[in-house]
C-alpha cells in the first residue's frame, strides 16, 4: 500500500513540474528537478509516466530536439518555434492559421483531419544577441 502512495506522489510531482514550466522540458530535466525531493525516483519512472500522460491526452510531445523528446502540458493546438542553436522550444502565442484550415484541407483533399502541428525552426533572439556580441 505504501508503494502505491509513493507512485501517486511521484506521478503528481512529474505532472506538476510539467505544468509549472514553459520550457518544454525533457524527461531528463524533469528527473533532475525532482531527484532532490524524491531520491528513489528513477528516470524510467519519469519516462513511464510521461508516456502515460501522453496516452491520456494530458500532455503532448513537441518532438525530438537535440536527441531528446520535449514535452508540453498545453494540449490545445498551438504552434512552436525551435531554436537550431540552443534547442529552446517556445510557444508561438499568435494564432497564425484560421480556425477553419483543418476543415478546408479536409474538404479539398478528401481527408479526415483530427489535428495538426506547425513548428518553425530558426535562431532565437538570445542566440542572435550572442552571435552579435561575439562577432
Amino acid at each position: 500500500m505504501q508503494k502505491r502512495q509513493n507512485f501517486s506522489r511521484k506521478r503528481k510531482a512529474i505532472l506538476d513540474v510539467l505544468l509549472s514550466t514553459e520550457i518544454h522540458p525533457t524527461a531528463e530535466w524533469i528527473y533532475q528537478c525532482l531527484k532532490p525531493d524524491y531520491p528513489d525516483l528513477s528516470l524510467g519512472t519519469v519516462y513511464r509516466n510521461l508516456s502515460r500522460f501522453k496516452e491520456e491526452g494530458i500532455i503532448v510531445s513537441v518532438g525530438v530536439v537535440n536527441g531528446q523528446e520535449r514535452f508540453d502540458a498545453v494540449v490545445e493546438e498551438h504552434e512552436h518555434f525551435i531554436c537550431e542553436e540552443c534547442g529552446a522550444v517556445m510557444d508561438i502565442k499568435y494564432q497564425l492559421l484560421p480556425d477553419s484550415i483543418d476543415q478546408q484541407l479536409a474538404r479539398s483533399c478528401g481527408l479526415q483531419i483530427n489535428s495538426h502541428s506547425l513548428i518553425f525552426y530558426g535562431v532565437c533572439s538570445e542566440c542572435q544577441k550572442s552571435a552579435k556580441v561575439s562577432s
